[in-house]
């Protein structure tokens, strides 16, 4: 009887502390999630580190820890997030729909498990040329030193569209350079190229350090070519810079362009991305202060247009408890 007694109470014991031993273990499982994002000047950088900022504010509550470190943009996001090297990456409108119909960049690759999230804000092509390089028009490029944009960013996959629609090449310009969004405005100021491409939302970091270091100009990008493109393919629509952004640019600047996107894969668990957008959109007024080129998004209009994948189920899921999608 005493050795059953004791038994008992050993095995009552081992009991307890295995439970005391594995409870914090299980109350410590963390989900990290690593958040694809751009150049440290441009947007999609302050988009990545938004989700962040406001996904770690319960990260205590709901165990998940994001970060939001810099990549090569658009291209780079979908590769990281095929790898696994990624779990969300912020991306081009036009890019998401190359990566899941296997277009572009994505020839003969479609990435069926790609699932949107959520759209963000427009993105026009933006083109800043030196004001004594007499570039008036996007004709004008030709012969020009031009940034075309770093491989794998937004900017290059819409420049390269761009160059096709008109029949050019690298050969078309004197120097096609490749720099990243953090290097095209010192490049500009310091006469080493003559104008600058960048998808972007506005105002912009890079712009305005461009503008008020050397005398710049935005470029119209609306002749027949542009409006050509923006037909063909339904990703794309027109824009307009608004005057009085930048320092010697008080007119309004016709262009077109695409809009950010939120990606993320059919593989991520749904929990965590219904926290994710449930940390966005519940505290969507403060999600809105954290850049200007967020303050006229609506909510309901991110979620149902401007998407080419099928929502992530656990985005789906949130966005019905708020009646915005059935």
């Amino acid at each position: 009887m005493k050795r059953h007694v004791f038994s008992t109470v050993a095995f009552s014991g081992a009991l307890l502390a295995a439970a005391t031993f594995a409870s914090p273990a299980v109350a410590e499982e963390v989900n990290y999630v690593t958040i694809g994002t751009g150049g440290q000047t441009g947007v999609y950088y302050v988009v990545g580190q938004s989700v962040c900022r406001l996904v770690n504010k319960n990260s205590e509550e709901q165990n998940i820890r994001c970060n939001a470190p810099s990549t090569g943009g658009s291209v780079a996001n979908i590769n990281g997030i095929k790898s696994g090297e990624l779990d969300m990456g912020v991306v081009q409108s036009d890019v998401q729909y190359q990566a899941y119909n296997g277009t572009g960049n994505f020839e003969d690759d479609a990435y069926d498990d790609l699932r949107a999230v959520f759209r963000i804000h427009g993105e026009p092509l933006t083109l800043l040329a030196r004001a004594d390089a007499d570039i008036e028009t996007l004709d004008d490029l030709e012969g020009k030193r031009v940034n075309i944009g770093n491989p794998g960013s937004g900017q290059r996959n819409t420049m390269e569209v761009v160059m096709d629609a008109k029949g050019w090449d690298k050969d078309t310009f004197s120097l096609a350079s490749q720099l990243d969004a953090a290097e095209m405005a010192s490049a500009l100021a310091d006469n080493n190229i003559d104008a600058m491409t960048y998808v972007v939302g506005h105002p912009n970091g890079a712009i305005q350090e461009a503008t008020t270091t050397v005398d710049a100009n935005l470029i119209p990008l609306n002749d027949e070519d542009i409006q050509g493109i923006v037909a063909e393919y339904p990703y794309y629509s027109k824009s307009v810079i608004p005057g009085g952004l930048y320092k010697n640019n008080p007119d309004d600047v016709e262009t077109f362009g695409v809009a950010a996107t939120f990606v993320t894969t059919a593989d991520t668990d749904d929990e965590v991305v219904y926290q994710t957008v449930k940390a966005v959109f519940d505290n969507f007024d403060r999600f809105k202060r954290l850049h200007p080129a967020f303050e006229n998004l609506d909510p309901e209009d991110m979620v149902t247009s401007g998407l080419s994948a099928p929502l992530h189920d656990g985005a789906a899921r949130y966005y019905r408890e708020q009646g915005w999608i059935e």
